[in-house]
């Protein structure tokens, strides 16, 4: 099944709405800018990237899995899944690399079409710049019952010399039911 909807992505891709990429890099970068303004320390801009990440992938994952008909038996096919989703909605391919436990993943990026355009000053070292990543990963995942930890181990825009994001799983969750308001 991954590997039809592997096939797939850039059909998916190409049906997709479109928006142009320096566009979209520039508005991310504006959000960025104007969030640093609002809270000056790197580390509150991380968590509120990381809080409107969650908030799209919540949403995301509805139309990724119909697009897909995405099911996962392992971890192993959930980190194939993520790494396809940065293909059908980015039309980028970042490495897939399963640690031996397969119990956590990491995408490594060539490219990354967020920091097309940046350039990170020394006060702002602690930026995670792309951390809406990680917001999307984590919801996504968490919306099929799987909670995961996903973090930045490296950035380019901080002298790295690739952009990686780890994934960790740490539990699957249960589904829980409201309760009635009686």
């Amino acid at each position: 099944m991954f590997k039809q909807s592997a096939k797939n992505a850039d059909e998916l891709f190409k049906k997709g709405d479109k928006i142009d990429l320096e566009l979209f890099a520039m508005t991310y970068g504006s959000l960025v800018q104007q969030l640093i303004l609002d809270h000056q320390d790197p580390l509150k801009v991380n968590q509120k990237l990381d809080q409107m990440g969650y908030n799209m992938g919540c949403r995301l994952i509805d139309d990724y899995l119909s697009k897909t008909g995405a099911k996962c038996a392992d971890f192993k096919q959930t980190g194939e899944h993520v790494q396809l989703a940065f293909k059908v909605y980015l039309n980028i391919s970042p490495s897939l690399s399963m640690q031996l436990d397969t119990k956590e993943f990491s995408l490594v990026f060539e490219d990354n079409p967020l920091a097309e355009f940046v350039e990170l000053p020394q006060h702002l070292s602690g930026l995670w710049y792309s951390n809406i990543y990680c917001g999307i990963i984590r919801a996504c995942l968490e919306m099929v019952h799987v909670q995961v930890e996903a973090t930045f181990v490296q950035d380019q825009l901080q002298g790295d010399p690739q952009t990686e994001i780890r994934v960790k799983w740490i539990k699957y969750l249960d589904e829980q039911v409201p309760q009635s308001e009686e």
